[in-house]
């Protein structure tokens, strides 16, 4: 059996295992093993990107300075973000969302 250990402070606190191991597990217990759904294919969205966050910015009028500050987070982590070269959490996609008024980035990625 293939079993990853997961500890907190010394102390196992999960184990992760192969899906196929945990439904062998589950069916040797007598237990129903959970049916998985798919996940759906994203659908095509007209919302603006990442990529189109700084154009956004400068259409509001913004300063990459006013907006980070806005958003609580660095201006060289929203330069970074705006280069493509950081994917922003999504607490941090929602405030982006909500200062430009743009709907869907809490969701993103």
């Amino acid at each position: 059996m293939n079993v990853q250990v997961i500890k907190r402070d010394g102390e196992a606190e999960y184990a992760v295992l192969p899906w196929a191991e945990y439904q062998e597990l589950l069916r040797a217990a007598g237990r129903a093993v959970p049916e998985v759904a798919a996940t759906p294919a994203a659908a095509p969205s007209n919302r603006p990107m990442l990529a189109q966050l700084a154009a956004l910015r400068e259409q509001k009028g913004l300063s990459a300075e006013q907006l980070a500050r806005a958003v609580g987070i660095s201006p060289h982590y929203l330069a970074m973000i705006e280069r493509g070269e950081r994917q922003p959490d999504a607490a941090i996609r929602r405030a982006l969302s909500w200062n430009l008024g743009v709907d869907g980035w809490g969701d993103e990625m």
